[in-house]
Formats: structure tokens, C-alpha cells, sequence
């Protein structure tokens, strides 16, 4: 029988692209998860030295192979090169931080609380701890970040680390991308003696293979970035299985910006320059994209909007990842508009290719919830309050939300304390005098929030090292000697991993 095959499409042409693919066939999917699995037990127990070699592999061979991989992505999404030349950085540069994690070891939280058997009236157990890789995940690749969020971007970065094999769902818009940053995995894996197990990709321009994935028995946790209508799909495979398993997905996010009105005196042109490259850079398609913004009516308030207004329309029409999201884009603005009292400040011109950036304006009397649902482009609604005391219940009657910003004066702080506790109910990131998007990856990051914008409720990140966490479980040893005990719990410590021993500190 002939495989099923599809293409992407160049988003800027609407052209399909050569080559075709072929589908992965259920078959295949279970051979991909069964090699996980038998891969799972060794990856998992392997040193955190070879699992860094591994990840220091696989990010030289995606560096290696940077040229291709910028211009297959350019082709399949439209994305700019210094955008993508950013990414490909960035995914190296993630992939070599998690080996440094990996490495070093105590994010699996050794802890050891010695045993006295003469303890009375009872006698007191030998109890270590640590946490253990899951087994196989299942990650999906994001359509907005081909790569630092795809094959070999945060969650399979992440859940390698742990020590769990991975298996990726590619996503449809891009899957020569795709393959070259598969090809970079497995030939890291080759070269650092791993089994092929531990990395395999899935292909298919539907959604039943993603599906399959999601409630195979063997896999044990699920990365996601994309859209609330996909998250919640897969959280219902997910909860649908006769084993629930953990979802992460990252889904929704308005990312609502204050701005008071000496933050505007201040900040002046710069202000809004800024404000405008946040909301339409990357064609607004970010996830930290500040889509509602809270702006003090007045002439300042005025003259700050009729700034950014004009720098959006001088910017040129985007060209969105895939048609599907223009016409949402387009669907969702117009949605927005009908709304009573919101009006339009940009121009508004309909271009041929692309989306022109918007941006709208409403009363705070009038805003109402439907405002508040994300429009994935470079779409900004500013909201216009009289006094702040107005925004804090705005601000608290929201969904969850990845990022909330305020921009005030220094001298302003000790006076919006209230308002920053609204804020950081509704967010998992608080951002100062600044815009929330470029997330840095690094050890303190948080990219979460509760629900929508996660669905975890924020309990975990899916950018920084804290990743790492999710892709593990506690378990716990009591009364074992010492030669059966995981490495990391031994009384000689053969890693040198910080651990907690009978309440401190110490290595």
C-alpha cells in the first residue's frame, strides 16, 4: 500500500513546498514507543555525565547545521533570518544549560535522613529520596518557535536531561525543520553510544497519530505549546487514558500591561517604540505578546497610543505561520471591533499577504471578558482608566496569564502593592519597566500560570531549569544498605551532588 503523504506550505507564497513526507503509520508510532521503552531504564540510570555529553552533542550538531535549518524554517514559516538565527542560539544554547543541569546533578533533591535504632519509644528508619525520569514523553512540536519549542527545543531538552526518552509529533507547518533537528538528535545519540530509543519523531498532518501518542500506555507525560483548543484536546486524551497522566501544556495568554501615567511621562517616543516592537515583532505571534494594555485617558494617555499606533502602521504587513492562523487573526479582530465602544487607532489596511498590526481602543466602563480573549497576531487592545483603583478588579476578574506588566516611576511602587498582588494572582511572571517578551532561558525563569496559560495551574515552567522538574517523580528508599541505593543517595556521594542530609546542606 502507497504511505500517505503531505507538505507544508510556504505561508508568504501559499505555495506547497517540496518534499512531501510520509506519514507515520500506527505501526510505526508503536515501534518508536516500544524502542522508548526499552531505552527508558538505561537512560534513565545513565551518569549525569553521559546525559551531558549527549545534550552537548546535540547541540553542536544543531548548530552544525544552522544554515539549513534557517532556510528550510524561513521557507515553512516565514519567520525572518535574524529571528531564526536567534533560535537556532537559542536552542543550542538551552540544550548546553541543561547539560550544565545535568551535570551537576542535585536537581534530582537528594535527601537523606539517617536511621537511629535506638531512638525510643520507637526506633527511627533509615528514609533517602530523590527524584526519578518518568519513562517515555511525549512532546509536541510549537508552530510559533520551529525550533526552540519544537523537536529539540525546551520540553524534549528538558525531559532528556531527566533522563526520559522522547518521542516528538512534529508539527504539520514545518517538518523538514523538523527532520534536520531530528537528524541532529539521533546522530548526538549515535555518537555519545545511546540506543536510537531515546529519540524518535512522529509525522502526520492530523491529529489521530497525536492522539495515539498521548494515551499510549508507555508514554508517561506530555509536553505542549499551541493553541487552548489543542491543550485542553490533549489534557482530555490525556485524563481519557485508564492512567491519567501529567500534561504540560502552555495555551493562552493576553499578557496584560499597566502603564501609569508618569511611566509615560517618562518614558516618552522610547515608550512606545518599545510597546510597538512587542506587540508586532515576531508577528505578534509570541506567546508573552502584550495583548491588553491599560493606558490613563487624558492627552498624554492620548498622545502615547497615537504614538505606537503610528509605529505599527508604519511597520510592514506580517506574514503569519500558516494560513489557518491569518484567518483566525482575522476572524478574532473583527470580533473585536463589533464590540461596543472599541475603536480602531492603527489604519487598518487589509494587505494581500499578511497581517497588518492593530491596534484598539476601549473605554474600561466598556470592557467586557470577550476583550479578553487572545487574538494570536500583532493585535493589542489599549484600555483606558481614569484611576487605577479601576484596573485592579479588571485585572483580577481575567484567566490566568504567563506574564503581567506594570510601567510606573520608582517613587509609585510602595503605592501599588495592591495592584502588583492582583497582578501576581493572575501571572506566573511580574515584569518591571518592561515588555514580557524575549524570555530569558536561565535558572530563575518562570514561563507558566495558572489555567489557561498553563495547564498545570503554574505549578511548574516550561522555559529555565526549574523544566527539569516536571519529567520527574519522588521516590523514596527506607533501610536499604548502601550498595543498593541510586548513586546519588550513597553515603560516599560518587557524583558530588549537593544534598540534604539529616536537614543541611552539604556536598
Amino acid at each position: 500500500m502507497t504511505a500517505r503523504t503531505f507538505q507544508a506550505t510556504n505561508p508568504a507564497t501559499g505555495q506547497p513546498l517540496a518534499p512531501a513526507f510520509e506519514v507515520t503509520t500506527p505501526e510505526e508510532l508503536e515501534s518508536l514507543v516500544a524502542a522508548a521503552k526499552d531505552a527508558a531504564r538505561g537512560f534513565a540510570t545513565s551518569s549525569p555525565t553521559q546525559r551531558a555529553d549527549f545534550l552537548n552533542t546535540a547541540a553542536a550538531a544543531i548548530e552544525a547545521r544552522g544554515d539549513e535549518l534557517i532556510a528550510a524554517a524561513m521557507l515553512e514559516t516565514g519567520l525572518p533570518e535574524a529571528r531564526l538565527r536567534g533560535e537556532v542560539g537559542r536552542t543550542a544554547n538551552q540544550l548546553r544549560l541543561f547539560a550544565r543541569v545535568a551535570a551537576e546533578g542535585s536537581w534530582v533533591d537528594a535527601r537523606i535522613d539517617h536511621g537511629d535504632p535506638t531512638r525510643r519509644p520507637a526506633p527511627k528508619p533509615d528514609v533517602r529520596s530523590l527524584r526519578v525520569a518518568l519513562g517515555p514523553v511525549a512532546v509536541f512540536g510549537a508552530s510559533n518557535f520551529p525550533l526552540a519549542f519544537s523537536v529539540a527545543g525546551g520540553d524534549t531538552t528538558s525531559a532528556l536531561a531527566a533522563g526520559c526518552p522522547v518521542v516528538v509529533k512534529a508539527h504539520p507547518a514545518h517538518p523538514a525543520t523538523s527532520e534536520l533537528a531530528a537528524a541532529a538528535i539521533r546522530e548526538a545519540a549515535a555518537k555519545c553510544g545511546l540506543p536510537a530509543g531515546v529519540f524518535g519523531i512522529v509525522y502526520e498532518d492530523g491529529y489521530e497519530l497525536g492522539v495515539q501518542l498521548v494515551q499510549h500506555p508507555e508514554i508517561h507525560a506530555v509536553g505542549f505549546t499551541g493553541s487552548r483548543a489543542g491543550g485542553l484536546a490533549i489534557v482530555a486524551a490525556a485524563q481519557a487514558r485508564e492512567v491519567p497522566i501529567p500534561v504540560y501544556a502552555e495555551m493562552s495568554s493576553v499578557n496584560p500591561s499597566v502603564f501609569t501615567a508618569a511611566a509615560i511621562d517618562r518614558g516618552g517616543a522610547a515608550l512606545a517604540g518599545g510597546l510597538a516592537t512587542s506587540i508586532s515583532g515576531s508577528g505578534g505571534q509570541l506567546c508573552t505578546q502584550p495583548g491588553l494594555i491599560f493606558v490613563p485617558v487624558g492627552e498624554a494617555g492620548d498622545a502615547f497610543l497615537q504614538q505606537v499606533a503610528a509605529k505599527l502602521d508604519a511597520t510592514p504587513a506580517c506574514t503569519l505561520l500558516t494560513g489557518g492562523i491569518l484567518n483566525a487573526y482575522q476572524k478574532g479582530a473583527a470580533g473585536h471591533l463589533a464590540v461596543a465602544g472599541v475603536q480602531p487607532m492603527t489604519q487598518g489596511s487589509e494587505p494581500e499577504q499578511g497581517a497588518q498590526p492593530q491596534l484598539l481602543s476601549v473605554p474600561i466602563a466598556a470592557f467586557t471578558s470577550d476583550l479578553a480573549d487572545e487574538v494570536f497576531g500583532p493585535l493589542s487592545i489599549a484600555v483606558r482608566y481614569d484611576r487605577l483603583e479601576e484596573v485592579m478588579p479588571v485585572l483580577a476578574g481575567l484567566e490566568g496569564q504567563l506574564t503581567a506588566s506594570l510601567h510606573a516611576t520608582d517613587d509609585e511602587l510602595d503605592g501599588l502593592s495592591d495592584l502588583l498582588h492582583v497582578m501576581g494572582q493572575r501571572a506566573g511572571r511580574l515584569v518591571l519597566n518592561g515588555f514580557p517578551t524575549g524570555v530569558e532561558v536561565g535558572h530563575a525563569m518562570v514561563h507558566g500560570g495558572p489555567f489557561p496559560a498553563t495547564s498545570d495551574g503554574g505549578r511548574s515552567t516550561s522555559v529555565g531549569t526549574l523544566a527539569i522538574g516536571r519529567f520527574a517523580r519522588l521516590r523514596a528508599y527506607q533501610d536499604f544498605p548502601d550498595r543498593a541505593l541510586p548513586p546519588e543517595l550513597q553515603d560516599a556521594n560518587p557524583y558530588g551532588i549537593w544534598r540534604l542530609v539529616d536537614g543541611e546542606r552539604t556536598r
